[in-house]
């Protein structure tokens, strides 16, 4: 199916909440880490979002290249081709963006969507995130205006980060400490500057100890009832159940339990990075260490082509990733829930 349109994506994100799933959200570096991500959706049967972070935008521009919108643009035009070999509905979305980089990700491609909006086209991408997780709320909270603005103009959905995310992702450090948690303040003042969907669509990450990385199940103190606690206050407020459409962030190693308390209290979709990671290198090590001697030409000798070929191993890691991302349907009951 083509990649989904405005009217679509929103359309999905509203059945997920009413209907109790979330979307995987995840994240890509290469065309080929794409197709395992489509792949996984479509063998799933799952409707989903499709992710570039910063590093991997300027990743996807070349190694010596290193430019973030070349990047995003190039990525987003190729998926616009090959999803539509795939029966599913996908997103795009770029991924943590901070303040010092609005400027050469953000910023310029809602203004490339906005151009091509009002040439009849369809945005670039279908969201984007700003994380200002390491500036003050108020501060957060204005940026997050004056995109949301931005967004509109571009047919695009904002997502936030109200709260502090701990762990490490893309050379973004936060500390694992008690500003893990987001308060019912917090979710009140957002609410407040941002409006409810009067002033446009967006996705709020609220933090309720999440931390980015790999981390052992019960390592990370997750407390879900704090996004139950923001929307009760929110709706207490301004008489709308379940105000807000949550995101959920470093989720590695959370528990059944708290990932469907999340979806409960109002999270349609999860961010998965560091999983599908793994579940693609992996196949990769597992070839090289049982062709060793095919991939290496040892002794003289001149190795195995079909054991060197990049397909020989692509191939297995696009199956490993694949099945990840099927597995994350599945948790987050996306799977057989794709839209006709």
């Amino acid at each position: 199916m083509p990649i989904a349109t405005p009217e679509v994506y929103t359309e999905m994100l509203g059945r997920a909440k009413s209907q109790g799933f979330a979307y995987p959200a995840i994240n890509v570096t290469s065309s080929q880490t794409l197709h395992a991500a489509l792949r996984g959706f479509a063998e799933a049967e799952s409707d989903g979002i499709i992710q570039v972070s910063t590093g991997g935008a300027e990743f996807l521009s070349g190694a010596t290249v290193k430019d973030m919108v070349t990047g995003a643009t190039a990525f987003a035009e190729f998926a616009r081709i090959v999803a539509d070999k795939y029966p599913v509905n996908v997103a795009l979305h770029t991924d943590h963006c901070p303040k010092d980089k609005l400027d050469g990700f953000v910023r310029p491609l809602l203004r490339a969507s906005a151009e091509r909006v009002a040439r009849g086209e369809q945005p670039l991408f279908q969201s984007h995130m700003w994380d200002g997780s390491a500036v003050e709320l108020e501060e957060n909270l204005q940026i997050a205006e004056e995109l949301l603005a931005a967004s509109n103009d571009a047919r695009t959905i904002l997502e936030i980060e109200v709260g502090v995310v701990g762990g490490e992702e893309d050379g973004i450090v936060g500390e694992i400490n008690e500003k893990l948690y987001t308060t019912p303040g917090d979710a009140l003042r957002t609410a407040e500057v941002l409006g409810l969907g009067d002033k446009g669509y967006y996705m709020t990450a609220l933090t309720f100890g999440n931390v980015h990385g790999v981390y052992k199940p019960g390592h990370v103190k997750l407390r879900p009832e704090v996004l139950k606690e923001a929307q009760e206050a929110v709706s207490a407020e301004y008489g709308k159940a379940k105000p807000f459409d949550f995101v959920f962030h470093g989720g590695s190693g959370s528990t059944m339990e708290e990932i469907h308390a999340a979806i409960d209290y109002g999270v349609v979709k999860m961010n998965i990075d560091t999983d599908t990671q793994y579940a693609f290198t992996r196949p990769i090590a597992d070839h090289m260490l049982k062709n060793y001697d095919g991939v290496l030409k040892v002794d003289g000798e001149v190795g195995n082509k079909k054991a060197y070929d990049p397909r020989a191993y692509g191939k297995a890691a696009e199956a490993g990733m694949a099945a990840r991302v099927v597995e994350a349907a599945q948790h987050l009951k996306s799977a057989g829930n794709k839209m006709k």
